[in-house]
């Protein structure tokens, strides 16, 4: 957006070859270049409480506009900021603004970044639909406010460029702005956000000539792109190029060689997590639909989900299934995966989406937030990674999935007890799990993949097939899934795949059943 302000903007066309003449838009400008006068607003930093937010709103843009008169006093009428500022609001004041250029002869680029950040702060909070419809519709105010950006486009606004993460509020607020062109999911625009591998390499590579590298750029390639790596923007771009986040691997690059070139034992900036608030909404609009249709649930069990993506719904139909998965595809939460049986697929794109997905999931199998004691359970990780004891940590998997197993939970079954283990299990600091389904009985394999390009030193890693049996079955039943799972985790940890990821380390074929949501059987298969 910054790029587009100064290409636009009428007060930096001589600096214009300073900033551009290098570059393919330098060499090739448009008509437009350097034509307008710009108005920016950043509606992140005002303050969105639905009690406060119109003055906070009003507050930000008298500030923006009063920063938009003088910056062009000279091509606005010379008594435009005073009059502006008589106007009561950002909706008059906008309006006023609108007509002024329009007098003086001048077009508008407006720029909004996060048009949706009211809303958002809104929707988090079960309390507020009822008011958020208030404020959305009608004669709203947001509502107003969008309506006045639509008449603007009348008279002197002439270009709007907005951005934001979902695709609620772009509908709620502007049903009947037929005025813009959705980019979303454009194929040409679906490598403009992130880093393309060849760019990561390019970036690795020029680092590597002046920093002394611990690591090859193949190295270092392998280790983050489970992590950072596999976004997809445009259903038709799939299986062309995969898109790495930016800000992850810019984070990584900045702590790699804070670090003198090690690989840091965080692979998360905290900085980027995904707002807690906004999960917490979709974990409990989640929770609104039948134990059968959870979508996050599917997603964690089967891998992945299908449905279509939707460029904008109200928020009302936020729990629809295809709005759901809409609205987990916008906030990053999954990535198109390609196609299923005429659907589209959504997967996890990375493991750094999944550690949040699964840490918050957690909150959504009980009412009451899950806690343990820190100290307790990292002594367990440690014995399972160093000592090759992995039974503490696996009963205490067992432990939580029966004490916080609701009556909801418990009817879920087998992905209720899948999706806990892998949720505990992807917040152990000593492994990536990775899961896999047997395409004969739907069971999973999880391969508890040892991160020993931080933790050079671990001694074990582990292959856990993890069997579920309905409450009601016999011990017969019980002893003949014990045998059936000893086989199929002795043929599991003999692909070349899993030996190939277990570095250094002793790899461990474990069987953990469990009948109902009572674990009978945690073991190790020795040979």
């Amino acid at each position: 957006m910054s790029m587009l302000r100064h290409y636009y903007d009428i007060n930096t066309a001589d600096k214009f070859e300073r900033l551009y003449g290098d570059l393919y838009i330098g060499k090739n400008p448009t008509p437009n270049r350097n034509k307008y006068l710009v108005m920016n607003l950043n509606f992140a930093v005002v303050n969105a409480d639905l009690g406060n937010y119109r003055s906070a709103m009003d507050a930000h843009c008298r500030i923006e506009f009063t920063m938009f008169c003088r910056r062009y006093a000279n091509l606005l009428p010379f008594s435009c900021l005073d009059e502006m500022i008589k106007e009561d609001g950002a909706v008059k004041q906008l309006d006023y603004l609108c007509k002024a250029c329009l007098n003086a002869r001048q077009k508008i680029y407006l720029f909004i970044d996060e048009y949706d950040h009211f809303t958002n702060n809104i929707l988090s909070d079960a309390t507020r639909e009822k008011e958020y419809r208030q404020e959305t519709h009608g004669t709203g105010y947001l509502r107003t406010f969008f309506d006045t950006i639509k008449s603007g486009t009348d008279s002197s606004i002439e270009r709007v460029f907005i951005t934001g993460e979902s695709p609620v509020t772009l509908d709620d607020l502007t049903s009947g702005f037929n005025i813009g062109t959705n980019y979303s999911l454009a194929y040409g625009f679906n490598e403009m956000v992130g880093f393309t591998e060849e760019e990561v390499r390019q970036m690795l590579t020029y680092y590597s000539q002046h920093y002394e590298f611990h690591h090859t750029i193949d190295e270092l390639i392998e280790i983050i792109k489970p992590y950072y790596d596999n976004y997809c923007f445009a259903e038709d771009a799939y299986g062309e190029t995969t898109m790495y986040n930016s800000n992850m691997v810019l984070s990584f690059m900045y702590k790699y060689l804070d670090n003198r070139c090690r690989i840091p034992q965080k692979m998360l900036d905290e900085n980027i997590r995904v707002d807690y608030n906004k999960l917490r909404m979709l974990i409990r609009k989640d929770k609104e639909f039948a134990h059968d249709a959870s979508v996050i649930q599917t997603i964690v069990s089967q891998g992945f989900v299908t449905g279509e993506i939707k460029e904008g719904f109200p928020a009302e139909d936020i729990a629809k299934d295809n709005n759901f998965i809409s609205l987990l595809y916008y906030f990053g939460l999954v990535t198109i995966g390609g196609r299923y049986q005429g659907d589209t697929k959504f997967i996890i794109p990375n493991e750094v989406v999944r550690e949040q997905i699964f840490s918050y999931l957690l909150d959504a199998y009980s009412d009451n937030d899950l806690t343990y004691n820190d100290y307790d359970i990292r002594k367990k990780e440690q014995l399972m990674a160093y000592c090759g004891d992995f039974k503490p940590f696996f009963q205490f998997i067992a432990d939580s999935i029966y004490t916080f197993a609701s009556q909801h939970d418990r009817q879920k079954g087998e992905s209720f007890v899948h999706g806990f283990t892998l949720a505990l299990t992807s917040v152990c600091r000593f492994y990536r799990p990775i899961s896999e389904l047997d395409n004969q009985n739907g069971y999973a394999d999880i391969f508890l993949r040892p991160r020993q390009e931080i933790y050079d030193d671990m001694e074990h890693s582990y292959i856990v097939k993890l069997k579920y049996l309905n409450s009601k079955a016999t011990d017969a039943q019980v002893a003949s899934t014990i045998e059936q799972a000893k086989a199929q985790v002795c043929r599991y940890a003999d692909t070349v795949n899993a030996k190939q990821q277990i570095g250094t380390t002793t790899l461990h074929k474990v069987y953990v059943v469990y009948r109902g949501v009572e674990m009978v059987a945690c073991e190790e298969v020795v040979e």
